[in-house]
This record gives C-alpha cells, sequence and structure tokens, in this order.
C-alpha cells in the first residue's frame, strides 16, 4: 500500500471525522517545523506527511480511492502542468481504460492555517508568514510552549467547514396527542454524497416520540439530516410542536380552560356540567355555588400533563357564558324581585 495514513495519524481504519481532527491537530501542533528549530528538515518531512495524510483521509472521495487502490492509486497518474488548478481531486477520462483519478497534494500551510486560523502560532511570521483569515499570533501572546497544554486539544479557532443552517418544520398536533402522548413518522428527502464524490437523492423515515404534555414552540432536533454538500457540514432538523385549535378546550400552561354556557336561571339555581375528558373518560362535576359572570370552577388535576413531572398535571378550569334573557314579562320581573328580595 506503500504509506499508511492511517498509521501517520494514528487512527483505526474506521476513523470518523472528528477523530481524524483531534489526531492531525495533536500531531500538526507537535511537528510543525517552527517548533522544531534543531531537526528542522526531519519535523518538515514529518508536518507534510501529516498534512498529507489528512487531506486523503478526510475526504470521503479520496479516502475511498487509498481505501481500494492504496497511495499508489492516489498518485499512478501524474498530470500534465496545466491540467487542473493545485488542490482537489478530479476524474479524467484517459485512452486505455476506466477513469483514472488524479491526486494532487495540498500545501501543508495552507491546511494548517484552514484548520487553525493561522499558519503559525510559534513565531517565525514576519514577511510571507502571515495568515488565511485569521488572526496573526506571536509566540509571546501563548507564554511560550504553554500553548501546547492549553490548545493543543481545544476547539481551533478556524475548524474548518462551515455548517448549513437549522431547517425549521411545524408539526401540528391536535391536544388529545399532546394529552396521551403520541409517536410521529415523518417521511424525508434528501442529498448525500456518497464514497466516489456522487450526489445521491435519499428518503428517510424519521420516528418522532412525543411525551405526554409537550407545549406548542417544543422543538425536536434530527442532527445533520440536511443536504449533503461539499465543505459543508449539513444542516440540522428541527421539528417545532404547533398545537391545533380543539373544539372544546383551550390551553393555558398546564391548565385545561372549557367554557360552558348556561341559563341565568341555570346560573341561579345550580348547574351540572357534564365533560368528555381529552382521553375519553366522563366526567360530571355539580356546581352548587351561584354562578356569576366571572365565576370560575376549578378541578384539580385534570389539566394537561406535566411534562417534567409525569405523576402531577395541571387543573381544568371552567368558565361560564351566561345568557341573560333579552326582556322579562310583568310577571316574571315581579315573581323574581318577590323571589330575590332579602
Amino acid at each position: 500500500m506503500g504509506v499508511d495514513y492511517y498509521k501517520i495519524l494514528g487512527v483505526d481504519k474506521n476513523a470518523k471525522d472528528d477523530d481524524l481532527k483531534k489526531a492531525y491537530r495533536k500531531l500538526a501542533m507537535k511537528w510543525h517545523p517552527d517548533k522544531n528549530p534543531n531537526n528542522k528538515k526531519e519535523a518538515e518531512a514529518k508536518f507534510k506527511q501529516i498534512s498529507e495524510a489528512y487531506d486523503v483521509l478526510s475526504d470521503p472521495q479520496k479516502r475511498a480511492i487509498y481505501d481500494q487502490y492504496g497511495e499508489e492509486g492516489l498518485k499512478g497518474q501524474v498530470p500534465p502542468p496545466d491540467a487542473g488548478g493545485p488542490g482537489g481531486a478530479t476524474f479524467f477520462q484517459t485512452g486505455d481504460g476506466p477513469n483514472v483519478f488524479r491526486f494532487n497534494p495540498r500545501n501543508a500551510d495552507d491546511i494548517f492555517a484552514e484548520f487553525f486560523g493561522f499558519s503559525s502560532p510559534f513565531g517565525g511570521m514576519g514577511g510571507g508568514g502571515g495568515t488565511r483569515g485569521g488572526p496573526r499570533f506571536s509566540s509571546s501572546m501563548f507564554g511560550g510552549d504553554d500553548i501546547f497544554g492549553s490548545f493543543g486539544d481545544s476547539r481551533p479557532m478556524s475548524s474548518g467547514p462551515r455548517k448549513a443552517p437549522a431547517i425549521e418544520q411545524k408539526l401540528p398536533c391536535i391536544l388529545e396527542e399532546l394529552y396521551k402522548g403520541t409517536t410521529k413518522r415523518m417521511k424525508i428527502s434528501r442529498e448525500i454524497y456518497d464514497a466516489s464524490g456522487k450526489t445521491l437523492p435519499v428518503e428517510e423515515i424519521l420516528t418522532i416520540d412525543i411525551k405526554p404534555g409537550w407545549k406548542k414552540g417544543t422543538k425536536i432536533t434530527f442532527p445533520e439530516k440536511g443536504n449533503e454538500q461539499p465543505n459543508v457540514i449539513p444542516s440540522d432538523l428541527v421539528f417545532v410542536i404547533d398545537e391545533k385549535p380543539h373544539s372544546v378546550f383551550t390551553r393555558d400552561g398546564n391548565d385545561l380552560v372549557v367554557t360552558q354556557k348556561i341559563s341565568l336561571a341555570e346560573a341561579l339555581s345550580g348547574y351540572t356540567v357534564h365533560l368528555t375528558t381529552l382521553d375519553g373518560r366522563n366526567l360530571t362535576i355539580p356546581v352548587n355555588s351561584v354562578i356569576s359572570p366571572n365565576y370560575e370552577e376549578v378541578v384539580p388535576r385534570e389539566g394537561m400533563p406535566i411534562p417534567k413531572e409525569p405523576t402531577k398535571r395541571g387543573n381544568l378550569r371552567i368558565k361560564f357564558n351566561v345568557r341573560f334573557p333579552s326582556r322579562l314579562t310583568a310577571e316574571q320581573k315581579s315573581g323574581i324581585k318577590k323571589l330575590l328580595s332579602p
């Protein structure tokens, strides 16, 4: 296989992107030529090898070719000088066989600068030692070699690919679903890259477990389920709970509110409320108080479940819309005065 890129970075064949970044970060800091003034030639060779290994293994297309054909597969065909810009990888047709992969190793300093946001944190920045899109640093700012302890495994200042913004999608739920909890399955279509770098459309079913008592605005995130693009981390897909209006109940925090229309006679003489709950039980609630227009009957623990305390529930609040008669006969007025006089 020639050079073993996995061995150079000290990772196994199944290494993920994060493993590669961590390994590159550690080794590039250790073997940067500016860090090794006494053995500069050896450091430069190792630094170049580390950069090349990371360049190949962090690119799905290059890695697939390397895994299948080894280093020879990557470098077996040297293109003419004018066959394309530096870096990157392309396929081109040859006259005597299938497509041949062309690999131009990227400049080690460019990879380092892209990864860390500056070309060298160790001094030696005069003249051409500037930065690419990042601040300039000198070794004095880091207090000499202390940078290796504090910076070595921390988050890089410019960690390569940017992340695409999240995609939000409303997820309408009826009140019964938010009361009892439910499972919804959503089909999504997205584009992914295969090992050869081609775009493939795929369909996927996402399962969303809605817990009892979830409120409107609750977010469920599926990380990196957006379309895949070169040098971009796919966007997160975020479902946002939305609550459909209900014909009987409205929700107020963890409470359920219902309004009953009653006559003035019922308001004065007593009224029994009959309700079907959101989970199908029948409630009978006698109201013996005089029901004034602002009166509210509270039934404890018959509201919405509280998500963080599943054994507890909000209250059911019953409001009343009292219908007053539009006019009364003389006989009715007289009777009411007699009945209600102190």
